[in-house]
């Protein structure tokens, strides 16, 4: 029995007409033939040569490089809050250090000379780094831009090296009125003019955070049935919440109808008002030293669960906050409606708001 061996036939390019005159293309052929009878694979030979090129330039490729694809590809993930948070961590804190560095050749002495100065004095902001770089890194490994394991994970690494956040972060509140001061603020935040004191007197009124309220659209509001849908994207949590809007909110937004068809507190140079808008209104009326627009949130908690003594987990849907574990998510179908809207009631009627189910007056000042 013979055996022949099969030959296999394949055509190999050696570029575009305008590349060669007609003789250097038969000398080029000529070339390749040569190869092939010496037992070489030119395609071969070509297809590992373009995988050199590609680690050689994964060899180039450095953190700064990596930061801006990782970027391109999730900014798109985070609110506009967040997104600016990442940013300006990575050009004032990570990029000078390691910007330039290439990313298949950092390892863990690299993100400690980020963390440390930080670790101690800033844990907080040190941690975000960590998370930050760790996220960049893994990116890079999936883009086939480093090999190994990252050098900017915490448990088994990092973990080893550096305190606990716990033992030396000592968690500071931020600044909140007292309960019983609330009222006295809302009086003065009336007398006050202005799209953004108006914003702050809506937040309040709905308990919710600033960034919400700045966002809101007009499309959003329900006027019959007296309620706010916030569109899941903005929200922190990413899922739609419902606001009871009590008489007080209502009578905000009565204030500043007409002003956009679109935005409802629009900014005076722009559409949105922008986060140091209201903290400017707390600074003109001298109460920026004991309070901070967030604060407001603490106070509503501490109202609802001292002075009202509703349940807990009303007043934490009403605060846009994950209620129970998942089985007890279950099981809690209701948005409860009725009792957070007797809730707002109460929280603007406490605030200075005659509650009247949809006429809106306000206590006369003593």
């Amino acid at each position: 029995m013979r055996v022949h061996n099969a030959i296999k036939r394949c055509n190999i390019g050696i570029g575009s007409t305008g590349e060669y005159t007609l003789a250097g293309a038969r000398e080029e052929a000529r070339e390749l033939r040569r190869q092939v009878r010496e037992g070489r694979n030119p395609i071969e030979e070509r297809r590992q040569q373009r995988k050199n090129m590609k680690v050689d330039q994964s060899r180039r490729v450095t953190f700064k490089d990596a930061w801006l694809g990782f970027w391109a590809d999730k900014s798109v993930e985070f609110s506009e809050k967040t997104a600016h948070h990442w940013e300006s961590s990575m050009d004032r804190q990570i990029l000078p250090v390691i910007g330039s560095r290439v990313v298949s050749k950092l390892d863990r002495t690299d993100v400690e000379e980020v963390l440390r100065p930080l670790w101690e004095t800033k844990t907080v902001t040190a941690k975000k780094l960590r998370g930050r770089m760790e996220r960049v890194l893994s990116w890079s490994t999936v883009k086939g831009y480093r090999e190994g394991d990252n050098p900017a994970r915490w448990n088994d690494n990092l973990k080893e090296l550096l305190p606990s956040g716990s033992n030396v972060h000592k968690t500071t509140h931020l600044r909140a009125l007292q309960v019983i001061d609330a009222p006295d603020f809302m009086a003065e935040l009336r007398d006050r003019n202005g799209v953004a004191a108006r914003c702050l007197e809506f937040t309040i009124l709905t308990a919710l955070r600033s960034g919400e309220s700045r966002g809101a659209l007009w499309s959003e509001i329900d006027f019959i049935r007296g309620a706010w849908n916030v569109p899941g994207e903005r929200m922190k949590m990413k899922l739609p919440h419902i606001v009871p809007l009590s008489d007080g909110a209502l009578s905000v937004l009565h204030h500043v109808k007409g002003i956009s068809d679109r935005v409802i507190f629009p900014a005076p140079r722009s559409e949105f008002l922008s986060e140091m808008s209201m903290l400017a209104v707390l600074k003109r009326m001298k109460w920026i030293d004991r309070t901070t627009v967030h604060g407001f949130r603490a106070v509503f908690k501490l109202w609802a669960n001292e002075v009202e003594d509703v349940p807990d987990f009303v007043s934490e849907m009403a605060l846009a906050h994950s209620v129970g574990d998942s089985i007890q998510k279950a099981y809690r179908r209701s948005d409860l409606w009725s009792k957070r809207l007797r809730l707002m009631r109460e929280w603007s009627k406490f605030l200075g708001y005659t509650e009247a189910g949809g006429v809106v007056k306000l206590k006369a000042r003593a």
